[in-house]
């Protein structure tokens, strides 16, 4: 971090209103500080050897889990969430570090053959130099950690734009690193007020130090980073927004399906950027399906995660709650038939289910992020496909049947990045390729696919014998 400024802002508790945390409210100027600072440090952080950077990350990871109690802490007062998701986080950040330290020595090269005689050419893969990562509130750790593990991994060093919502949760991730040993300055944090999150994002894609970018959150920001960055000709990497669709089909185990798509729709209250949205049901098993499944969401209670007694806390935040409200009383208004929920007690959001959803209704293409489901009821398969892909979104996706050759036809005709067959719409593990298409961004997090997005491709050529050159 920079020096020399007092200036703080403070997150506030969304349930109560008394302060949960309070962050340095860094200026532009000392933002790029930071990045000028990661660009000195890169140097002998690249020129580390793989297992000397496989060391740093396994010991980042022991120390990530050692904080647990403090990320529970921070969660539940920034963004109530509940003790069962912030265990979740670290767990599976916990797991992206040692994923990403297993990568160290997977980034390797090819040699490749050339028609000119006696030249031995190369593909090789090198850090590209400072990363900055932006990471969201809503799974803190996991999309934190996310955005630096891998490019660490790769010999980059990284600015980590953190968010204003959870400014505490994310510098505990900071810490860890520099609790397990990671050299001073490989690591930069940026913390900013609210109000100034424009010009410090802006200030860092300008900097010459900053290579990349990855960005988890909205569509509407990551088309403001991707304009910016194309200024500059500097690759993007967006997680964005979704509206994942779960179609069942009338040969579907309905049990199965109801206990995934709760999961999917409810968890977290709901704001995971792969949260069931809409429930794509056949009519031959509609009404079977959508009995069990409001009987299910009625046990999905929302109370204070202080309490720990509910199954679902807190919507982040007053916006989020008055957002998931207009989404439902357009969908009554509208003709919609809600099944259970549509209640809230300030940030206290009841899990809803509405049925009979139809285009007209706003819930239908706008991303809820809350716990609001939207049921839409199709002809058939066809029809099914149809509506799933009748979005601008496209993240992830759902589909069940008991004819697996029959799941894997309708996944490869949904336009998502993932799909799952027989399964939630949420699911995320460290080595998949993570990512959408679409208004959901482009490029994949994830295992493999992490080292092509945090590494430059090199042709270099080896010349063995004279040359020969026609002047």
């Amino acid at each position: 971090m920079a020096a020399g400024t007092s200036q703080t802002f403070c997150r506030t508790n969304p349930l109560t209103g008394r302060p949960a945390s309070t962050a340095r409210a860094m200026t532009p100027r000392e933002a790029q500080a930071v990045a000028a600072r990661a660009a000195e440090a890169f140097p002998a952080w690249a020129a580390q050897g793989p297992n000397a950077r496989r060391a740093v990350l396994n010991a980042a990871a022991e120390a990530l889990n050692a904080r647990a109690d403090d990320f529970v802490a921070a969660m539940k007062a920034e963004i109530g969430a509940t003790e069962g998701w912030a265990r979740f986080n670290v767990m599976l950040a916990g797991g992206m570090i040692r994923e990403a330290a297993a990568l160290t020595t997977q980034i390797g090269g090819e040699i490749i053959p050339s028609d000119k005689p006696g030249c031995l050419a190369m593909a090789m893969r090198e850090p590209v130099g400072v990363i900055l990562g932006i990471a969201p509130w809503n799974a803190p750790v996991i999309l934190g950690v996310r955005a630096i593990a891998t490019a660490l991994a790769c010999g980059n060093a990284v600015v980590f734009k953190t968010s204003e919502i959870c400014p505490r949760t994310h510098e505990i991730i900071a810490e860890a690193f520099a609790a397990a040993g990671l050299p001073e300055g490989v690591l930069g944090v940026v913390t900013n007020a609210p109000a100034d999150a424009g010009e410090v994002v802006g200030a860092l894609i300008d900097h010459p130090a900053i290579r990349r970018i990855n960005f988890t959150g909205s569509t509407a920001v990551g088309k403001i980073i991707a304009r910016r960055a194309a200024e500059h000709l500097k690759p993007v990497l967006l997680e964005l927004g979704g509206k994942a669709p779960l179609i069942v089909l009338e040969d579907a185990d309905l049990d199965e399906a109801v206990a995934a798509a709760a999961f999917g729709a409810f968890m977290n209250q709901g704001q995971i950027c792969m949260s069931t949205e809409r429930i794509i049901v056949v009519e031959a098993v509609a009404d079977a399906f959508v009995a069990k499944f409001a009987a299910k969401a009625a046990t999905m209670k929302a109370g204070d995660p202080e309490a720990g007694t509910t199954p679902l806390g807190a919507v982040v935040d007053q916006k989020g709650a008055d957002h998931v409200q207009s989404l439902i009383a357009d969908a009554l208004a509208h003709g919609a038939a809600r099944l259970t929920g549509g209640g809230a007690n300030g940030v206290i959001v009841e899990a809803t289910v509405l049925d009979r959803v139809t285009k007209d209704m706003r819930i239908y293409s706008e991303e809820s992020f809350g716990p609001v489901v939207a049921v839409i009821r199709a002809r058939d398969e066809e029809d099914a496909i149809r509506l799933a892909n009748d979005s601008e979104y496209g993240l992830s996706s759902a589909v069940f049947t008991r004819d697996i050759a029959r799941g894997l036809a309708v996944a490869r005709r949904i336009h998502a990045g993932m799909c799952h067959i027989n399964g939630a719409t949420v699911h995320d593990e460290a080595q998949m390729p993570f990512g959408g298409v679409g208004a959901s961004g482009y490029g994949r997090f994830g295992g493999k696919a992490g080292i092509d997005q945090f590494t430059e491709l090199r042709w270099i050529t080896i010349d063995t014998a004279p040359g020969h050159y026609p002047i």
